[in-house]
């Protein structure tokens, strides 16, 4: 994260100054202020398709579902998931949807191929800051390895899932397609 203590004033913002009275001048943004460091819980409910800012690892360890949808644009959806130990995501293709998924915690395998019965890319995830990419087209697993519940953020160009899209278990998810 970064903090920029002095932001260019804003021409549109402000009178125009040809000379400067001062000299040392600097312009404080009302909005360069410290970045604050959350003390609660997020509410993690979907907030598209309004702009957004938020703590995307500190979103992804919090959720405690099986996925939910954080935000939802007209080309774009953030996604996050939370995958029990010894679970998966399951089998399955999206024909029109390059994910991007990202580990913030755990570890597993993932598996992709062009077919269902040819899955033969198979990688270790370890903890976080891999990301993984799913080419449109191809079926693809992620199955938690680990010991501990297995925390990813997806996203998907463009949605995958509607608006609001809450499932709690996978079973859920699964009853819902």
């Amino acid at each position: 994260m970064y903090y920029l203590p002095v932001v260019a004033p804003c021409p549109h913002c402000m009178a125009s100054q040809h000379h400067q009275t001062q000299a040392s001048h600097q312009t404080f943004h009302p909005f360069s202020w410290p970045p604050v460091h959350h003390q609660h819980r997020m509410v993690l409910r979907d907030h598209g398709p309004n702009p957004y800012v938020v703590n995307i690892e500190e979103a992804t360890l919090q959720n405690e579902t099986f996925r939910t949808v954080l935000w939802t644009g007209e080309h774009l959806q953030l996604t996050l998931m939370s995958i029990p130990v010894g679970e998966s995501i399951g089998l399955e293709v999206h024909p029109e949807v390059d994910p991007f998924i990202r580990i913030e915690q755990g570890q597993g395998v993932t598996e992709m191929g062009p077919c269902e019965d040819q899955v033969t890319f198979r990688r270790r995830v370890y903890d976080d800051d891999d990301a993984i990419f799913v080419p449109a087209g191809y079926w693809h697993n992620l199955i938690n390895t680990g010991n501990v519940p297995l925390k990813l953020y997806s996203i998907y160009a463009p949605p995958n899932h509607p608006f609001g899209t809450v499932h709690v278990t996978k079973e859920d998810a699964m009853e819902s397609s």
